[in-house]
């Protein structure tokens, strides 16, 4: 099969030395699904009630890890960060049992408003507590640095994080957006003075776009053994094939996002694509996910929805396993 990791998940095993909740030692496996549900959508393009839905529905279906960010979704007019977590919250509240079966990934850096943003260890202090509030829980499984802090000293941070493992209210730790270089020094500074290590590695990658990831972070990623979750999976959509013409978003906010996909690579991926549709019958979209999922660093792509039909495409993706010669011809046409 072309997809070597098979169909299940991907582990870590915690061992928190303090209690927490008053379980002494307790110990929790983190599983990933196979595709994240992207929370950005939450309390932007899909109403509480819609929210509360879908992630019921993803539950069901097998897709049981969420990745959200306390900055979700400023960029809305009138919001101010933390709407994604609230609903979020919402089921986990109106469902509590839904907790432990949920892997949860949260993340902290990116400016609020004021002087809320960074990585200080008084900060990440605060920000962890309104994460917790807003999500109804008491732990985070992975703490992300949204963004790299060059005000804050790295062993800063990473000391702030081992307070927060050490305290139980966070499993895992990872990063994105760091620059190769600020990743590597990030995971050097915790082996010499033994702070916690970034294990998790959050980049944008697709077949639209590869050329970052597999020539700056791939060997770090691989050498430090980091899980690698990718955002832009899709490439804002471009890889689901519905838009093949950048005069569709003429007069659309969605332009900026899109048009640099527009290319004749881009175009070209589409086509291939478009050839593999009728052999797996399967959506673009799926195939585009299939491929990502097959790549051997990849631990999982994050993919948002706004239905149930497109969380089913999601879950149509994960069984998918691409033929090795089409895994090598997508790979041709997608070469930077």
């Amino acid at each position: 099969m072309a997809n070597a990791k098979g169909v299940g998940h991907f582990y870590f095993l915690i061992n928190l030395n303090q209690s927490r909740s008053g379980n002494e030692n307790m110990k929790k496996d983190i599983k990933f699904s196979k595709i994240i549900f992207g929370g950005n959508v939450f309390g932007w393009t899909v109403n509480l009630e819609q929210s509360l839905n879908l992630l019921d529905y993803a539950l069901e279906h097998g897709i049981h890890t969420v990745d959200t960010a306390d900055m979700y979704s400023t960029w809305v007019a009138g919001h101010t960060g933390g709407e994604s977590e609230t609903v979020i919250g919402e089921w986990l509240k109106r469902k509590p049992s839904n907790r432990e079966r949920t892997v949860l990934i949260t993340k902290v850096g990116a400016p609020l408003s004021g002087d809320k943003k960074g990585l200080s260890k008084k900060y990440i202090k605060q920000a962890i507590e309104d994460s917790l509030k807003r999500l109804n829980t008491d732990y985070i499984d992975v703490y992300l640095s949204h963004y790299p802090d060059p005000k804050t000293p790295i062993e800063e941070t990473l000391s702030a994080y081992a307070d927060l493992i050490q305290e139980g209210k966070v499993l895992k730790i990872g990063a994105s957006n760091y620059s190769a270089q600020q990743l590597e020094d990030a995971l050097n500074t915790s082996q010499t003075l033994n702070l916690p290590k970034y294990e998790i590695f959050q980049p944008g990658y697709s077949l639209v776009e590869r050329q970052q990831y597999e020539t700056e972070y791939k060997t770090i990623c691989e050498k430090h053994q980091l899980s690698v979750i990718t955002y832009f999976s899709l490439a804002a959509g471009f890889l689901s094939g519905k838009y093949r013409d950048i005069s569709q978003f003429e007069n659309s906010a969605r332009k900026r996002q899109l048009k640099h996909y527009f290319s004749e690579q881009g175009l070209n991926i589409l086509t291939v694509m478009d050839s593999l549709k009728e052999k797996y019958q399967a959506e673009l979209a799926e195939i585009a996910l299939a491929w990502t999922m097959a790549q051997p660093s990849i631990t999982a792509p994050i993919a948002s929805a706004t239905s149930t039909t497109q969380i089913d495409s999601l879950v149509k993706a994960t069984r998918l396993e691409l033929h090795a010669e089409d895994i090598v011809l997508l790979n041709r046409v997608s070469q930077y």
